[in-house]
């Protein structure tokens, strides 16, 4: 390979592996929204007074939940595409929300 397409070549992966990075970043800016949601949306629910609110907010949270389980997928697809197969410390920084009934 000549130096030019040599240096062509790096120049092209250190773009992809920038890109896989920043995209990672994205996925876990948008997961750790979703939980702090969450965060709030379990905040009202223990809160509520009566039967009707916390039916409401119950719903509420269940919404927010799922958005975040979702975000959390999307994180640890964008892991395991980037080669990372160990999750633990997903788990560890991104604790699933817990359910509530």
């Amino acid at each position: 390979m000549s130096g030019r397409t040599g240096e062509s070549l790096r120049r092209t992966e250190a773009e992809i592996a920038a890109e896989k990075a920043a995209t990672l970043g994205r996925a876990g800016e948008r997961l750790e929204e979703a939980l702090r949601l969450a965060r709030a949306a379990l905040a009202r629910l223990d809160a509520a007074d009566g039967s009707e609110e916390r039916r409401q907010r119950l719903a509420e949270y269940e919404r927010v939940r799922e958005r975040a389980a979702h975000e959390r997928l999307i994180l640890i697809i964008q892991r395991e595409a980037v080669g990372l197969r160990q999750h633990r410390v997903v788990d560890q920084q991104f604790p699933e929300p817990p359910r509530r009934s």
